[in-house]
């Protein structure tokens, strides 16, 4: 995003919210056939300040602008369903703060559930990267760029089907640039990929269902595809249409569409359509609708929605005096008939418009099928409710559970990434949500369960087999529970469960206490734990794929031992760290890094 005019953090008083939350209930009735704006009934302890990542345990990461000496922020507060499954009442917490303030910054949930953030077009990480350790609570700063001049700002980034993410970087000492990195997550390493045929940047990014990625040059009508099996960027069909602007040089979301299409929104009134070849040969553009009202999506967001329309957020065309216009307007796009449908009523605003510019808006893909909504500089989040029901086109299933432990499964089915990429904007967020989420329940009780070690990263997989692991919760109680599996908000048919009684794990809990440290640790890391018959016992270390990486025996005194666990040669990731005495075992969490 470049900026030309201020006002980007706007904060909005509790109590003018609570007047005009009246209007949004007294309308919400008439509206309903447009779908239901519903504020949540909690506030975090900070504003919003941009992009919201759904984890793999069904919890919501909500960037903030709070914590730093700059503007930027380097807390995040994160949103957990209530127990009935609500994220309307749910409740927030804040998390530890990022070593970096950054603003507009390339994100991907990582295969082992952790989150990648890099870069910042604003803030002190224009040119670092950050990985979050959900199970530790716990923020690693990564290493350097292959290229210690190149800034990734708020470039665009995806994740490539071996579970590596691929990044943009905007300039090279100061200048822009076609040059991209890869990180490896296992190596923990950025390394050069080659250089994109024109310029990425402020542009947006769709994953194909043959795992390539399209995008359109700026300021151009040239396409361009990245290959993953083949490690290259090709030139691709011409549009017919500019989506960028000419005075910020911006452009909206896009999509993968339910009929295989992609759909581009511009910064002026225009949109295309590109049907992909399904292999390495050229697509087709075609001309797409016209937004109305003279409106555009000069960086803007959408989501799509569980029926397969698109929840938009548009502002009218940018001018030489004015990139970012004020109001924003929302509308729905319908794929199947080619219109946009304006939204009558918006949140927390008496009338049909929002007064900020349509880049301080963000949306995100929730497991229940809803829209989490919020504006940059406010502290109210709502939810979007969709009136369509779920396409069936998207609907995840579920063939298999294999139990690999008493707490750990394996779900063996079809369509566990979704059809789509979920959310979306134009390059300065990443939300995708185009993995797995497991939730299990009885009678009105929800739980989520962390899902890891996904075999796929791609979308519209059709009936090749996926496959996830997850982690019941420790909070649940042993009995029989549905779960399903959700993709983007839609859910498979509900299978049975049986959960481990709570009681095992609390006995062993009790023969074993076990403290590691440093958390995360590297090259060596200590262990203690109260035994309370001593003798003979075993230490493990298994990574997210479920493979004993280090193994190791002991022997114990009754009371409390010390023993420290070698590290070299371990790659980098999150491990499960077992002790097991006799019938009694006791397992804990460590970073490796």
């Amino acid at each position: 995003m470049t900026l030309f005019q201020t006002g980007k953090h706007i904060k909005v008083s509790r109590n003018s919210l609570l007047l005009l939350l009246l209007t949004i209930f007294f309308f919400n009735a008439a509206c309903f056939a447009q779908g239901t704006w519903t504020p949540l009934t909690s506030h975090p302890d900070d504003y919003n300040d941009g992009v919201m990542i759904l984890m793999t345990d069904g919890s919501v990461m909500c960037k903030t602008s709070g914590g730093s000496s700059d503007p930027y922020g380097v807390y995040w507060d994160r949103l957990y369903p209530d127990i009935h499954g609500s994220y309307i009442n749910g409740s927030w917490y804040r998390m530890s703060p990022m070593a970096n303030s950054r603003l507009y910054f390339s994100s991907q949930v990582l295969k082992d559930g952790t989150l990648y953030v890099a870069g910042g077009e604003y803030g002190q990480g224009r040119s670092l990267g950050e990985r979050y350790y959900p199970l530790i609570d716990n923020w690693v700063s990564l290493p350097g760029l292959a290229n210690i001049t190149d800034t990734i700002s708020d470039a665009n980034s995806e994740t490539l089907p071996d579970g590596r993410v691929i990044q943009a970087i905007v300039s090279q000492g100061g200048f822009a640039t076609d040059l991209v990195d890869i990180y490896d997550p296992i190596a923990n390493t950025y390394t050069t990929a080659p250089h994109t045929l024109g310029i990425a940047n402020e542009s947006a990014w769709v994953k194909l269902p043959d795992n390539s990625l399209l995008f359109v040059d700026i300021n151009t009508l040239h396409s361009e595809r990245y290959i993953p099996s083949l490690n290259i960027w090709k030139r691709d069909a011409n549009l017919p249409v500019a989506l960028y602007d000419p005075y910020g040089s911006e452009a909206g979301a896009s999509f993968l569409l339910p009929n295989g299409k992609a759909f581009f929104i511009g910064s002026t009134p225009t949109s295309a359509y590109y049907t992909p070849s399904g292999d390495t040969s050229n697509g087709s553009w075609t001309v797409g609708p016209v937004i109305p009202d003279t409106l555009g999506a000069p960086d803007a967001s959408a989501a799509m929605m569980v029926d397969g329309k698109i929840l938009c957020a548009f502002s009218h065309t940018p001018t030489a005096d004015t990139v970012f216009p004020r109001p924003t307007e929302f509308y729905v796009f319908d794929y199947t008939t080619d219109t946009f449908t304006r939204l009558p009523h918006v949140p927390y605003i008496i009338g049909d418009s929002l007064n900020i510019c349509a880049f301080q808006t963000n949306m995100l893909c929730l497991p229940d099928g809803n829209i989490l909504y919020a504006s940059q500089g406010n502290d109210q989040y709502y939810v979007y409710t969709p009136t369509g029901a779920p396409l069936a086109a998207g609907k995840p299933t579920v063939t298999a559970l294999i139990k690999t432990d008493c707490d750990t499964f394996l779900a063996v089915g079809a369509l566990f990434n979704g059809i789509t990429e979920g959310a979306a904007y134009g390059d300065d967020w990443q939300m995708s949500s185009n993995y797995p989420i497991v939730r299990i329940s009885s009678n009105d009780t929800v739980y989520y369960c962390a899902t890891y070690n996904w075999n796929s990263t791609g979308v519209m997989r059709g009936t090749a087999a996926d496959t996830t692991q997850f982690v019941i919760p420790a909070t649940v109680p042993g009995g029989t529970y549905s779960l399903q599996v959700v993709a983007n908000g839609n859910a498979s048919d509900p299978i049975s469960i049986n959960v481990c009684p709570t009681e095992g794990i609390k006995n062993a809990a009790v023969t074993h206490s076990i403290n590691v440290f440093p958390n995360p640790a590297n090259g060596l890391v200590n262990l203690e734990f109260n035994s309370k018959s001593g003798g003979e016992y075993n230490v493990k270390l298994v990574n997210v794929y479920g493979q004993v990486v280090r193994s190791k025996n002991a022997s114990a005194v009754t009371g409390e031992n010390t023993y420290q666990l070698p590290l070299q040669g371990i790659p980098n990731g999150i491990y499960t760290v077992t002790i097991r005495n006799g019938d009694g075992v006791y397992t804990t969490k460590l970073v490796v890094n």
